[in-house]
């Protein structure tokens, strides 16, 4: 997943308007307009990096000769205390942005540390690490290419691009067996059909009805055992609920191939960081 200039534009413009609104009343009476700075934006714990670029463009976004340089790529692993980016060019400009770009890159960083620590804990196993859905609203183009640059994968971006058929379509159809009926009357063939499931009888209903891909939800971890088996690679096989980094690794071993993780994108903790202006040159 590559996020676009055009996003990253889009975003950073609305989240500069909530911030500044008319003005930043505390920076603009104390600094002259001319002052120059340089600053650091420094990690106060260690983290996987990601959102530079869309902290970068808050800066720019101000003042396009703004000078940003990234000590690093997304995806990166870096320690305490180190300088993640050095920025430099008007003072102004420094500290009016400095919330914005922390806050987005605290976020993005806190998803991409999360999800890189369930990829480690499954290391060696022949697994994925996915995201959900459960994402912010208008921020899940950028918390999903956070969990990339953690190692992690993407599920589905949204409702429009692949079939999910979970509890509810069933009760409404009234069987796996119908629901997956007419999503196959409906959709196109191209189309990969996914059905959650909770216990082994809705397992063998789904395979039945020809799902893609078997989700397992909330199952036990001997459960799960007994779905992969019933399964036997007859469809993909997805284990999702109650999944942490404690068990996480014993869920993989039941042969599941996918691991899908809400706790990515809704339970993360930002990573600590800041600015820090270690220069100030001031121009009358």
């Amino acid at each position: 997943m590559k996020i676009s200039k055009s996003q990253n534009t889009a975003f950073v413009k609305k989240a500069l308007a909530e911030d500044i609104g008319s003005g930043d009343v505390t920076t603009d009476a104390i600094v002259p307009e001319k002052t120059q700075a340089n600053g650091t934006i420094v990690l106060e714990e260690d983290a996987v990096i990601a959102g530079l670029e869309i902290a970068e463009a808050v800066f720019k976004q101000l003042d396009a000769e703004i000078r940003f340089a990234a000590s690093y790529k997304d995806g990166a692993r870096a320690l305490k205390g180190k300088v993640i980016a050095e920025i430099s060019g008007k003072a102004r400009t420094l500290l009016t942005g400095e919330r914005t770009a922390l806050n987005i890159l605290q976020r993005l960083s806190g998803i991409a540390t999360l999800a890189n620590s369930f990829v480690k804990a499954v290391d060696g196993l022949n697994v994925r690490i996915a995201d959900t859905r459960k994402t912010t609203p208008n921020l899940r183009i950028f918390e999903k290419y956070a969990v990339l640059m953690g190692g992690g994968h993407n599920h589905r971006f949204g409702l429009y691009d692949a079939v999910l058929i979970k509890d509810n379509h069933i009760n409404i159809a009234g069987s796996i067996k119908e629901a997956v009926k007419r999503v196959k009357q409906n959709m196109p063939h191209t189309m990969t059909i996914e059905v959650e499931t909770t216990n082994l009888k809705e397992v063998k209903d789904a395979l039945t009805a020809g799902a893609d891909v078997i989700m397992l939800d909330n199952m036990s971890i001997p459960m799960m055992k007994k779905a992969v088996a019933m399964i036997n690679k007859k469809a993909v096989v997805e284990a999702s609920g109650n999944i942490n980094i404690k068990n996480v690794r014993d869920v993989a071993l039941t042969g599941v191939d996918i691991i899908s993780i809400g706790a990515l994108t809704h339970s993360y903790k930002a990573v600590q960081m800041s600015m820090e202006i270690t220069k100030a040159v001031i121009s009358k």
